[in-house]
């Protein structure tokens, strides 16, 4: 294919500079996601927020993010109606599009869906770019569905976290004692939650096969030392008689900013392990027709290469980093009022729902999936809890994402087409 063969190098460099790109606005923008929570409960500072969510998010990209990459890679389009030519281009285009939309909401502080970023971007230049029957419209059905479920999911497990601290810990004669009874055990549940996943799924993509035996003893093993160091933590704190006369919940609320230190690790591991696909999918798919030389069956089933997962959770880490705080008070402090009990709640009900979704495959909306957890606990608390004009401004700014992806991305489209066709 003359494409490939004329300019194989110059696009496979083009190529890796927008999922860069793209997957550094992922850092940029869905920062809020994995660490509004903690920051907006006062849990952590958002320098402390920013170091952990670096570690974590780049641990989930690499370990965890195949599964969902394959989806963005193969499952949107239909490959039999696309010449390789254009496939390559277009997921460029794809790239460079939600990446600039990205880059525009990151600078204006709005919390927008990578996720709908970049479905939108594929379908646009697959719709208009190529034909519509190039969409693989079956596969959106799921993919779609699964932004309106997992929000309702995640709303309804964190409203029943909520209802148990109320019922375990909060409405008792010593609500601190039960505290630090109760508390490891969520501890457990979050270290297993995160390990299940890594161990049964992540793993492959770096050479490590476990059996589902295994891997449940070691998730089991990793969630009782998350315990335990949460234990010793725990020990260190003390009643607080003062703080508790200003507020009578003070000293317990430090038990749980203890434990959202551990949920803030969960749920910036598990965007990573989802969001990455928005970065890298398209990219793993040029990558793979380039390397093939344009022959190959672009739909075929291949292994997501490493260096390219690497790729995209070295970009997520540096835009978390320079471009992150721009984005983080809106989901902590703008939809609720957060106390670390709440934020938990919250944090805990989006990482186990994002988790069980990358294991599926689904590229879930994040944003929409942790909004919905903290208009649970709003909800728990009363819909008075609830800011409606900036959930309103939320639900405005997604509905605008998907449409403005797919036309930034037909522009794009239809300028490289230009350019090398």
């Amino acid at each position: 294919m003359s494409l490939v063969a004329d300019y194989g190098f110059v696009l496979l460099v083009l190529a890796c500079a927008f999922g860069f790109f793209m997957a550094w606005g992922v850092g940029a923008n869905d920062v809020a996601n994995a660490m509004g929570t903690s920051v907006g409960s006062r849990a952590l500072t958002i320098k402390q927020a920013i170091l952990i969510a670096m570690v974590f998010e780049f641990c989930g990209a690499y370990f965890a993010g195949g599964e969902v990459t394959e989806t963005i890679k193969n499952g949107i389009l239909d490959a039999t109606q696309i010449p390789p030519d254009l496939f390559i281009l277009g997921m460029m285009s794809s790239l460079l599009a939600a990446g600039a939309w990205l880059m525009i909401a990151s600078v204006k502080g709005w919390p927008v869906s990578t996720t709908h970023s970049i479905v939108g971007a594929v379908i646009g230049f697959g719709a208009v770019g190529v034909s519509v029957d190039a969409v693989n419209w079956g596969a959106i059905g799921p993919i779609v569905a699964s932004w309106v479920v997992t929000p309702f999911m995640s709303g309804v497990i964190a409203f029943g976290l909520f209802m148990s601290v109320q019922a375990l810990i909060m409405n008792t004669d010593n609500p601190f004692e039960k505290a630090k009874r109760y508390v490891p055990v969520y501890m457990f549940l979050t270290g297993f939650m995160v390990s299940i996943m890594t161990f049964s799924k992540g793993l492959k993509h770096v050479g490590i096969n476990l059996s589902s035996a295994e891997s449940m003893l070691l998730s089991i093993g990793v969630g009782l030392l998350v315990a335990l160091i949460g234990i010793a933590l725990l020990s260190r704190i003390k009643v607080d008689e003062e703080a508790d006369k200003t507020f009578h919940y003070a000293s317990v609320e430090k038990v749980f900013a203890v434990l959202m230190i551990f949920t803030a690790c969960s749920m910036a591991f598990a965007h990573g392990a989802n969001d990455v696909a928005n970065a890298v999918g398209p990219l793993a798919a040029v990558v793979g027709a380039i390397q093939a030389g344009g022959d190959m069956l672009i739909g075929a089933k291949s292994a997501v290469p490493g260096w390219v997962l690497l790729l995209g959770a070295v970009g997520i880490v540096i835009g978390l980093a320079t471009y992150g705080w721009r984005v983080i008070a809106t989901i902590g402090k703008g939809i609720t009022e957060l106390t670390p009990s709440r934020g938990f709640a919250a944090e805990l009900a989006t990482a186990t729902t994002v988790v069980a979704a990358s294991a599926l495959g689904l590229p879930i909306s994040t944003t929409h999936t942790l909004v919905g957890a903290v208009l649970g606990i709003g909800i728990a608390r009363g819909i008075g809890a609830l800011n409606l004009g900036v959930i309103g401004k939320i639900f405005t700014s997604w509905l605008v994402t998907l449409p403005v992806g797919a036309a930034f991305s037909i522009l794009f489209f239809l300028i490289f087409r230009a350019i090398f066709t």
